[in-house]
This record gives C-alpha cells, structure tokens and sequence, in this order.
C-alpha cells in the first residue's frame, strides 16, 4: 500500500447559491485552507474534515491500492494516471482537492489484534 498526497486545491463559495440558502455572512470552508497537504492510504488523515474525507476516500483508497498505474473511469474524466480531483460534499461552499499517487510506502498506524 502507498501514501496519498492530498493538496487542497481550491476553497470556494457559490454565492448565488449561499445568498439564496446560506446563513447570513457565510464565507468559504473554516475548516481547509488552499495549499493545505494531507497523505492519507486506508485511514483519513488527522486534520481532515470528515465530510471531506468521506467524499474522497474512494479515490485515496484505490490509488492508494495501485490503481495510479491507469487513468480513472476509462480515461474520460482526469487525462493524468494516478491523479484524481475531487471535492467535498457542501454544495454552498466545496473544497476542491488533487488526490495523487505516490511512490512513498504506508505504515499500518495500528497494532492488528490477531
């Protein structure tokens, strides 16, 4: 298994959309900052929102399981192999991420009980 870069790309806010149904003085995510880095595997990364993670982790998971060799979704979405973008689930105001394979080994941060 290998290490995931996550780099958060791009914090947003749909203005039409958060004028119409967000609270008064609703900004982009407090949670993520742009340039912020995460490397995740199996296991959501500490600092990582959990809207956030559960919106990617499929992407993290399989990359971080090989499947950086190919491009996703029969090559009709992302055109560079091991790199997936994705964003969370807030509709007002998405975080925007690059999740990417590495070369970098993970550990288990576990002791397995059997």
């Amino acid at each position: 298994m290998k290490k995931v870069k996550i780099p958060v790309l791009k914090t947003t806010l749909d203005r039409e959309l958060a004028a119409e149904y967000g609270v008064e003085g609703l900004s982009a995510c407090p949670m993520m900052r742009e340039g912020q880095v995460f490397y995740a595997d199996y296991a959501k990364p500490e600092g990582m929102c959990d809207e956030a993670w559960k919106a990617v982790y499929q992407y993290a998971f399989a990359l971080a399981h090989g499947a950086g060799e190919g491009l996703f979704y029969y090559g009709d979405w992302i055109r560079k192999p091991g790199v997936a973008i994705c964003s969370c689930n807030d509709g007002l105001r998405p975080v925007i991420f690059k999740l990417e394979a590495t070369g970098e080994d993970s550990r288990i941060g576990y002791e397995p009980v059997r």
